[in-house]
């Protein structure tokens, strides 16, 4: 993590955009009135609603199964970090600790944000992130193109559906600022053309 500054976040809500079925999943800042959305995978939505609604399903899931790798290795995860935003794509990694060693594992943030949110580890945020694609709300919103996924969310915080317009003309700006199309579903990696990207 070197010498960045980092700020704690918590995971706010997962939402669905209206005009093209695009996940997000809102980041809140514990300590100021700052959010910031990334783009997510229909998948990696759903596994971080699942955990964060406590929902029992038969089989693991793939955040389950990676929950499990560490808990039969005794590795512990200590926190889950997005460092960067490069060219519309965010990136992050794991911070575990495993017989006494501390490793940083590279990982989309949409993967780090379902293991976090099942092992309740910290979410930290870079200042730099914060400060380029974070959003501050000054009045209430409408919702005209966003909504809560239809499975209510266990919100710790005030949810994002109480921001304001002028937020929203912003945070519609930053999504429009987005290159979304030529979806390949082919592609794991987080970039702008992945199905599921983090951004």
């Amino acid at each position: 993590m070197s010498n960045t500054k980092m700020v704690e976040v918590i995971i706010d809500s997962v939402r669905v955009s209206l005009t093209n079925q695009q996940r997000i999943v809102v980041l809140r800042d514990i300590n100021a009135e700052r959010y910031l959305p990334i783009w997510i995978g229909p998948y990696e939505a759903e596994s971080i609603t699942i955990a964060l609604q406590e929902i029992e399903v038969s089989r693991p899931q793939t955040h389950d199964l990676i929950k499990n790798i560490f808990n039969q290795m005794n590795a512990r995860l200590l926190r889950v970090e997005v460092l960067s935003l490069k060219d519309d794509v965010f990136y992050g990694n794991l911070i575990v600790e495993i017989n006494g060693d501390v490793i940083e594992i590279d990982s989309r943030p949409s993967d780090a944000l379902a293991l976090a949110a099942r092992i309740h580890a910290k979410i930290l945020v870079s200042e730099e992130v914060m400060s380029s694609a974070g959003i501050i709300p000054e009045v209430d919103i409408q919702e005209s193109d966003i909504q809560q996924s239809q499975a209510p969310l266990a919100n710790t915080q005030q949810p994002v559906d109480e921001i304001n317009e002028e937020r929203l003309s912003v945070f519609e700006d930053f999504l429009g600022s987005l290159d979304i199309g030529g979806l390949d579903e082919d592609n794991e990696e987080d970039n702008p053309s992945d199905e599921e990207p983090d951004k």
